[in-house]
C-alpha cells in the first residue's frame, strides 16, 4: 500500500482500492492534485471544517465513491445523492476489504464530533489523527490498533505543535510517522525537522513534500 501526502491534511491510500482522507484540494495552495484528477473508491472525512471536508462530496459524486464520515456529515452526503456510511467513535465498518474505525479527536466542528480515522487495507493500518490536540487516550489508539503509519498534525494553534505531536508518538508507538497540517498557511507554520528531532528513536519520521508517498 502507498500512502501519499497531498498537502495540508489530505492523504491518499493506494492499494487494493484508492481511499482519500480529508481531500482539501481546491483552495489548498500546496495541493499536489486537483479534484478533477482524483480517482477514488472511498472517501473519508474526519470533520466538517473546510480544510478537511474540502472536495469530499465532489470527488465522491464524480467517482461513485462511498463516503465514510460522522453520522451528520453522512446524512448531508446522502441528501446530495452520495452513498455514505455514517459512523461515530466506536466499531468498524467494512466494505470490500477496507475497514474503517473512527477515533476520538480534541477539536471543534459545526456538525457532530470531530474524529480521527484508522484505515485497514491489505493487512496494514494507517491512523490519520484529523485535527486534534494531544490527549492521553492516544495510548489506547496505539495499543488497540497498532498502526503501521500515523499521520499527525504539527502546526500548532488549532492542533498539536511539534512538541505535543512528538509526545503523541510516544503514546501511539507507530512504525512510521508522517507530519501533516503545517505550513499550508502562515498561521500554522511549523518545523518538521524539529518534530523529527524531538521524536528521536521513538519512530521513523518521514517528512513528505506534497505528492510524495511512503510504501508499506
Amino acid at each position: 500500500m502507498k500512502v501519499y501526502f497531498l498537502g495540508h491534511a489530505a492523504v491518499k491510500l493506494e492499494g487494493a482500492k484508492t481511499v482519500y482522507i480529508d481531500p482539501f484540494l481546491t483552495g489548498n495552495p500546496v495541493a499536489s492534485e486537483k479534484k478533477e484528477d482524483a480517482k477514488a473508491d472511498y472517501v473519508i472525512v474526519t470533520h466538517d471544517h473546510g480544510d478537511h471536508l474540502g472536495d469530499a462530496f465532489d470527488i465522491a459524486k464524480a467517482n461513485g465513491a462511498v463516503l465514510f464520515a460522522q453520522h451528520e456529515i453522512a446524512v448531508k452526503a446522502q441528501e446530495n445523492g452520495i452513498e455514505a456510511e455514517g459512523m461515530n467513535v466506536g466499531g468498524a465498518v467494512e466494505r470490500e476489504g477496507i475497514k474503517v474505525w473512527f477515533t476520538n479527536a480534541i477539536h471543534t466542528s459545526e456538525t457532530g464530533h470531530p474524529m480521527g480515522a484508522v484505515v485497514e487495507m491489505e493487512g496494514k493500518r494507517v491512523y490519520h489523527a484529523g485535527d486534534t490536540g494531544l490527549f492521553g487516550d492516544m495510548k489506547l489508539i496505539g495499543e488497540l490498533f497498532k498502526p503501521d503509519i500515523a499521520l499527525l498534525p504539527i502546526g500548532g494553534r488549532y492542533t498539536m505543535d511539534e512538541e505535543q505531536a512528538a509526545y503523541a508518538v510516544k503514546l501511539i508507538k507507530p512504525g512510521i510517522v508522517i507530519p501533516i497540517h503545517y505550513n499550508t498557511f502562515p498561521i500554522i507554520k511549523a518545523d518538521p525537522e524539529r518534530f523529527k528531532e524531538l521524536v528521536g528513536g521513538e519512530a521513523e519520521v518521514r517528512i513528505l513534500n506534497p505528492g510524495e508517498f511512503v510504501e508499506i
